[in-house]
């Protein structure tokens, strides 16, 4: 059986959400197997690829505040949607899958959650880009799609401390409610991992980390200006 965990941290604010996954990278060969988080958003907000630069940004949407990512992909808006991370440490079967094989895996577990719900998605086959750098206008390959739209995109970051997704749901579909979403997930990642899930409850030492990086990162403007 293999051990991994859940968490649902509630409504966050945007600099604290980005702060959390953060930690939670630094910290998931600590923990020492993968966590999936699901979180909200105290304030609308827009968060933005981690090479993303800043004005290219700030063009494109009205939104603030603006949030620099610790993953890549582009422009994200928040604000009712389901938002998740899911962090792997290294030597997981999951941290050494290609990142077009760990995203399309990503959306699997997310389409099977919704069809155990009712709602019918499917993978993006392909591209469609109608404006460049912003994540849900357009989708990429392994996207979901709902109706033909993109419900759920990811974007990832891996170094030797482990690798970290970030997604987002939006807009949810409007038959189903955010708990039997996270209760369809932790059952289908059961399964995947032929394990049971526990809920992680973070120690001082996620807390600390996650308050610093919220000051000394998030929070800044030099640090979300940075490019």
């Amino acid at each position: 059986m293999s051990k991994w965990f859940h968490i649902d941290s509630g409504v966050g604010e945007p600099a604290f959400n980005m702060a959390f996954d953060e930690a939670l990278l630094n910290q998931i060969a600590t923990i020492g197997s993968p966590a999936l988080r699901f979180y909200g958003w105290t304030e609308p907000a827009a968060t933005f690829g981690y090479f993303q630069k800043i004005a290219d940004v700030e063009q494109v949407t009205r939104l603030r505040p603006l949030i620099r990512r610790p993953t890549g992909g582009g422009l994200v808006p928040h604000a009712d949607d389901w938002t998740y991370s899911f962090t792997v440490p290294p030597g997981h079967w999951w941290y050494r899958l290609k990142a077009e094989n760990s995203c399309s895996q990503m959306h699997q577990w997310l389409q099977s959650a919704f069809q155990s719900l009712g709602s019918k998605t499917e993978l993006a086959p392909c591209c469609r880009k109608d404006i460049p750098g912003q994540c849900f206008a357009g989708y990429e390959k392994h996207d979901l799609l709902f109706v033909g739209r993109k419900l759920a995109g990811a974007a990832q970051r891996r170094n030797k401390l482990g690798l970290l997704i970030q997604g987002s749901i939006q807009p949810p579909p409007a038959n189903l409610e955010r708990e039997h979403f996270i209760e369809s997930m932790i059952e289908i990642g059961n399964d995947l991992f032929n394990g049971m899930a526990a809920e992680l409850k973070p120690d001082e030492g996620l807390t600390d980390l996650t308050k610093a990086l919220a000051e000394e990162r998030y929070r800044r403007t030099d640090y979300n200006r940075r490019r």
